[in-house]
């Protein structure tokens, strides 16, 4: 599909805000920046806040009538994710990814924003600041990381041979059939390895669309295969659910058969 509206451009935008808004704060909040949210590891801090304050003001301003959904004014205002179901292009944004990382001064974090029309996720762009890494994808067009095409590599041997994260009861259940399960609180690292070939698999249970609509569709557009369990394809307007993400078919469907077997 055609874009109205710039890759390049908006990954600018990505560097800009972080540059401006995220990087100054990195280990350098003080304990009034960070607050808690649902419980005591949801948190906030004026990073995400006035990163996503930038966000709301500048992408709309790239293609006219859209709108922007962002993790925190959704956290404040719960149909503010009705946006994903309305007939206006809508930037799906994170500002901050992995916000307990990033208050701890620890460097997994990273910045998530997706294009989303009538449903469906058309372009996504995920930005390591600290890294310098950039992962983007549109839709029927490929991926890219830093400029060069991104290719997700064959499964190098059987799910017992390889590496990457899980997240929830069902996700869990692939620790003991795999080589390595890592541990990063931030979907955005974990796509970026993904995509990088670091990770081989992933498993998420919590579907919020700031932590995967750009993941998925990059993720896909490498050459990737991802969907949820019960075989239905990841859309940005899902809430809840279990995904898996691997580099081919057969890899996924032993990551499916493992979880949908896994009682929670």
């Amino acid at each position: 599909m055609t874009l109205s509206v710039s890759m390049a451009t908006v990954a600018s935008v990505l560097r800009e805000v972080a540059e401006t808004e995220i990087l100054p704060r990195f280990r350098n909040l003080s304990d009034a920046d960070v607050r808690t949210k649902s419980s005591a590891e949801d948190l906030v801090t004026l990073a995400d806040i006035e990163a996503e304050r930038a966000f709301t003001r500048r992408l709309p301003a790239l293609l006219p009538g859209s709108v922007v959904v962002g993790e925190e004014a959704a956290y404040a205002d719960r149909a503010v994710l009705d946006r994903l179901s309305g007939d206006n292009p809508v930037w799906v944004v994170d500002p901050v990814d992995g916000t307990g990382n990033f208050s701890r001064g620890d460097t997994a974090f990273g910045v998530m924003v997706a294009l989303v029309t009538r449903g469906e996720t058309v372009a996504g762009w995920i930005l390591d600041p600290l890294g310098a890494c950039l992962a983007m994808a549109e839709r029927g067009a490929g991926a890219t990381v830093n400029g060069h095409p991104a290719r997700v590599t064959p499964a190098p041997g059987p799910l017992e041979t390889l590496q990457g994260c899980a997240f929830g009861p069902r996700g869990r259940a692939l620790r003991r059939h795999v080589k390595r399960m890592h541990y990063i609180r931030s979907a955005a690292q974990v796509y970026l390895r993904l995509v990088t070939n670091t990770f081989q698999i992933a498993a998420f249970s919590r579907l919020m669309p700031w932590d995967h609509a750009a993941g998925v569709l990059i993720h896909a557009e490498a050459g990737g295969y991802g969907r949820l369990i019960d075989g239905a394809p990841y859309v940005p307007t899902l809430r809840a659910g279990d995904i898996a993400l691997a580099p081919d078919q057969a890899t996924w469907e032993r990551m499916a058969a493992l979880m949908a077997a896994r009682s929670v």
